[in-house]
């Protein structure tokens, strides 16, 4: 039978724990402060432990810095009420399996020892195939969706393969690949950063990948493209959805085979950079309609990091803005100021459909304009530019489904918005008037005629998928 030993001097958290991982089938020992698991570490040999950060006398991190010098095969879960990306980046460079967030689940909590205990059996004692995690530097969070962020960072960072990072506009694509170089083994080597959307098309094959004096008009001299700037480091490639197929066939080419020609060049140059991607859109959408190619999609999405929109990530809005506020007063030299909990509640309830960078553009703006050194639901509304009160849920569906499929592509949504609300009223109407259209009309303050004609031509045309919800 496993033994797990839980350390925590919360004794209400350490006797609920002990007994979940009982009632799962394992030996626990309790103990209340690091230094007696220390001290017990000599004449017994536990399987896994459960370790709290902040306790008297020796915390979490000095605790797993020992057991790692002691026994490095020995898989330690790290638990904190403090979710900072600090915290928990500290927790992994110091070789903890996996952290729990306090308040946790107890059946999460048993997932983890019996996923820990797994990994330590198949590699036969030597120790788990502990995942590598990294700081994430500017990303901030602490909801379960940007720990998996974190986690998948961390797996990911020190490898070479491509990346492809999606999510909304203003999520942090570019964090997230900046964290991948930084943690990876060619955090020596350049970070190139190109917005494929933000160049001509024109320019954009030259910006790329060089081109030779004389090539076309006004190139007088060489000139070295960003994968030859990036040789040794990461490129990351910005809003790659927007590229033309012409390019992406030559993109295509250099993934491939490793290797390119400048333009208007003959001498074969070699690709040495690790290529990050990203895109707001869909790109399955944008290859079923023949503007991306599959293969392409296929090499940059090797590993792929989805950034979860603001709005799915709600609780990490107050950490958030309070970081945006307190940076922003030290930029621009004024007093410090705070946020009531009024305040916080209200940027919460925001649906931010400019994500992290349209909150962070807000705090800014806090910082300089809000009249006192208290922001208070007031000051929110009107830097947020919202309403004091919050959009209907049907209103903010509308805005999800029109913003879903904009970033898909998607074309003519006033009219296929506008004729399925228009349905979507009659049926109703009709439905509360028992079919009378005279009453209905009357309930939508519509004519009696107009309510006829619009049933025809909803009649005439033929269903149409995708309406808003």
């Amino acid at each position: 039978m496993p033994l797990i030993w839980v350390i925590d001097d919360d004794r209400s958290v350490r006797f609920v724990l002990a007994e979940a991982l009982r009632d799962a089938g394992h030996a626990v020992r309790e103990f209340e402060g690091a230094r007696a698991a220390l001290d017990a570490l000599a004449s017994e040999a536990p399987d896994l432990v459960y370790t709290d950060v902040r306790m008297p006398e020796l915390d979490g991190f000095g605790l797993l810095e020992s057991l790692a010098a002691a026994r490095p095969s020995l898989p330690v879960v790290v638990m904190s009420a403090y979710t900072d990306v600090a915290s928990t980046a500290g927790a992994f460079r110091g070789g903890a399996f996996e952290y729990l967030a306090k308040p946790f689940d107890l059946d999460e909590a048993v997932a983890v020892a019996r996923r820990a205990l797994a990994v330590d059996d198949t590699h036969g004692g030597d120790g788990p195939a502990r995942e590598p995690h990294v700081d994430a530097g500017d990303l901030l969070g602490r909801s379960s969706a940007m720990r998996e962020v974190f986690r998948a960072l961390g797996r990911v960072a020190p490898s070479e393969l491509n990346v492809l990072v999606t999510g909304e506009t203003g999520t942090g694509k570019e964090l997230v690949a900046r964290a991948l170089h930084r943690h990876s083994p060619r955090a020596a080597g350049p970070f190139v950063a190109l917005n494929t959307a933000a160049i001509p098309s024109e320019l954009l094959e030259s910006e790329l990948f060089g081109h030779e004096a004389g090539a076309f008009t006004g190139a007088a001299r060489r000139h070295c493209g960003r994968f030859e700037e990036a040789a040794g480091g990461t490129l990351f490639l910005d809003e790659i959805g927007d590229m033309p197929l012409s390019l992406q066939t030559r993109l295509l080419r250099v993934l491939a085979e490793g290797e390119f020609y400048r333009v208007g060049g003959r001498e074969l140059v070699r690709a040495n950079a690790r290529v990050v991607a990203a895109t707001h859109q869909d790109l399955d959408a944008k290859v079923a309609a023949g503007t991306f190619r599959a293969d392409l999609m296929h090499r940059l999405d090797v590993v792929r990091i989805a950034l979860p929109p603001l709005r799915a990530r709600r609780d990490d809005v107050p950490l958030l803005a309070e970081r945006f506020l307190a940076g922003a007063a030290r930029e621009l030299a004024l007093g410090p100021k705070r946020y009531t909990r009024a305040a916080l509640d209200k940027l919460a309830a925001h649906e931010w459909p400019g994500n992290v960078r349209e909150l962070e553009n807000v705090c800014r703006r806090l910082a300089l304009m809000a009249p006192g050194r208290e922001i208070d639901a007031a000051d929110i509304v009107l830097a947020a530019r919202v309403e004091p009160g919050d959009a209907p849920e049907w209103i903010r569906a509308l805005s999800a489904w029109a913003r879903a499929r904009l970033e898909a592509g998607g074309n003519g949504l006033y009219d296929e918005a506008k004729q399925q609300l228009e349905q979507a009223l009659l049926d109703a109407a009709l439905e509360a008037t028992g079919g009378h259209r005279q009453r209905a009309a009357e309930r939508l303050g519509l004519g009696r005629n107009t309510v006829t004609r619009k049933l025809g031509a909803a009649r005439r045309r033929r269903p149409r998928g995708g309406a808003p919800a």
